[in-house]
């Protein structure tokens, strides 16, 4: 099936609201199954970055998780992030580890080589000109930051799409159901993001495997620019 960008940003706030509290459970908790594995846990002191955070789940479980480790968290929606403050507001001890930061990449107010841990779920199907994203992965990271990235994975034709909608968001909300379709349509292949990964020059350092029924990562350490 040929790749269908979409748009970069939900910048809606129906839109946004409704995938800020959409059951995004069980992806997420598969990004830090992952990341817990590829870190064997060690991720105290950190300071992580997260591209792409949306409402920001993904940061609160790993800072709930991980008490002393601090994260900036960039996405280009401002709708998006205003849900992700209200939802850090409401938990002692978080707002104070975070960082929103209302930007697109490549961003000027992302510190370069700063950070030990790099993570971003669902964003890469969303740019139009990947590169960017690895790019700002490069410049981002301190050498030998643990880079962890999950995304989509384009199925072979629209009748698997559709297959996959049916059965993981059935019964959501039409506007999510027409998300997930757009997304799956957007995302890239395997093959695709390990070419991605060679023209950064970051193949000998990120490896790309194929994690879920939908989903691929990219996980691996890298010696920042």
């Amino acid at each position: 099936m040929k790749r269908s960008p979409e748009p970069e940003l939900m910048e809606g706030p129906e839109q946004a609201r409704a995938y800020a509290e959409a059951d995004f459970s069980e992806p997420n908790e598969l990004f830090l199954r992952l990341l817990e594995e590829q870190s064997s846990g060690a991720l105290t002191h950190c300071r992580a970055l997260d591209l792409g955070c949306g409402p920001a789940d993904i940061v609160i479980r790993l800072l709930r998780r991980y008490p002393k480790l601090h994260c900036d968290a960039l996405d280009g929606s401002q709708a998006m992030l205003d849900l992700a403050q209200t939802a850090i507001d409401a938990l002692p001890g978080i707002a104070s580890r975070t960082r929103l930061i209302c930007d697109k990449l490549p961003s000027g107010r992302v510190e370069t080589g700063a950070y030990d841990l790099i993570l971003s779920n669902s964003l890469l199907h969303h740019l139009h000109e990947p590169q960017v994203l690895w790019r700002s992965i490069r410049a981002a990271a301190k050498p030998g930051a643990l880079v962890l990235v999950m995304d989509l994975t384009r199925p072979a034709s629209a009748g698997h799409a559709a297959a996959l909608v049916e059965s993981y968001a059935a019964d959501a909300p039409e506007v999510l159901k027409q998300d997930f379709r757009n997304s799956l349509h957007a995302a890239f292949e395997p093959a695709e993001v390990t070419e991605q990964l060679r023209a950064a020059g970051l193949a000998e350092q990120l490896a790309v495997n194929v994690v879920s029924d939908r989903h691929l990562a990219v996980w691996g350490r890298v010696s920042g620019e």
